[in-house]
């Protein structure tokens, strides 16, 4: 295998991008992640409803921007959810902690896609990022803070509480998983589903072993993850050294006894790969339903590019079935 032919056309636009520690070392660095899908081929979007709504929070509001509802008008047909009303995600994007944003096709095109895919909605969180001083818990406290809302205001929305999904990409994985914890050890309503696409939930992972290094060795260097960047990515998100990390922060440590079925796609040439690989290994352990997927000659971060592509179009349809299919939990 290779890495999948139109993403390998696309490296050219992030091959000077440097690391991602290099990137959280320079004020400006996390603004050049926005050329990791430049130049693209348009792609028009799904039309659905959009609305933001700013809920309350310990850190003061934070915004949620909600995708479909009955007042989209989507492409498709489908059925209530499986415990009655529409299928629904709360989706957290990534970033490193201390990047992305509402407008990143990993969370805007990501979400108009599974709402329209779903019939149903997806809620995405704008939570505050590792920068200027933030540090957990804020972040994990802001995601935490729009899920609570979410579980309470879903009939009004339209949705299930019962059904109702958490999930993230990459950090966002991170930050969804961490507050499923926390719900669990709480006694909160728990989502139906985590629904995650290439999370990194460890601080430290071993070294790969792998038939594809010759192919990863070629990939630009922002799109490698070696053990200082994902040490500096910690260290920057929680404001000190790995070792001060709770289970909340970096959540692939923590036991998953007790936490709900899941769903996490991971890309086969993916430093980061083996941090999901580590975690579905331990829910199964645990005797937690996990369907999982690796996306052949996927990258990590890939869903941030045009669902123009083909490869990103079967990341998103894994993720839309899997909502759509989220049965109640507790």
């Amino acid at each position: 295998m290779s890495v999948d032919p139109e993403l390998a056309a696309l490296m050219h636009h992030v091959a000077g991008a440097g690391s991602f520690a290099e990137l959280l070392a320079d004020p400006s660095g996390m603004e050049r992640l926005e050329a990791f899908s430049a130049g693209e081929a348009p792609y028009a979007a799904p039309a659905v409803a959009v609305r933001t709504v700013d809920v309350p929070g310990p850190n003061g509001p934070v915004p949620v921007r909600i995708y479909g509802g009955p007042a989209s008008d989507s492409s498709v047909d489908l059925p209530a959810a499986a415990g009655g009303g529409l299928p629904a995600l709360v989706w957290v994007h990534g970033g490193g902690f201390a990047g992305g944003g509402l407008d990143m096709r990993e969370a805007d095109q990501l979400a108009r896609e599974v709402a329209d895919r779903t019939g149903g909605m997806v809620l995405s969180v704008d939570y505050r990022l590792a920068r200027g001083g933030v540090h957990f818990p804020v972040p994990h406290e802001d995601v935490l803070a729009a899920w609570l809302w979410a579980v309470e205001h879903a009939a009004e929305l339209g949705a299930d509480p019962r059904t109702l999904c958490l999930g993230g990409a990459s950090a966002g994985g991170n930050l969804a998983v961490g507050a499923a914890l926390f719900l669990k050890d709480a006694g909160g309503r728990l989502p139906a589903k985590l629904v995650l696409a290439y999370p990194f939930l460890h601080a430290e992972l071993p070294e790969p072993e792998d038939p594809g290094a010759a192919a990863m060795a070629g990939l630009p260097r922002i799109l490698r993850f070696t053990a200082d960047d994902c040490r500096a990515m910690v260290e920057n998100y929680i404001g000190g050294p790995i070792l001060m990390a709770s289970s909340y922060a970096m959540p692939g440590y923590a036991d998953p006894a007790g936490l709900p079925p899941a769903a996490v796609l991971v890309c086969e040439y993916d430093d980061l790969r083996y941090s999901g690989e580590l975690f579905v290994d331990g829910l199964r352990a645990a005797g937690i339903v996990v369907e999982a997927r690796v996306e052949p000659g996927a990258t990590h971060g890939y869903l941030n590019h045009s669902a123009g592509l083909r490869i990103v179009q079967r990341g998103l349809q894994f993720l839309a079935d899997e909502v759509a299919s989220a049965k109640p939990f507790q």
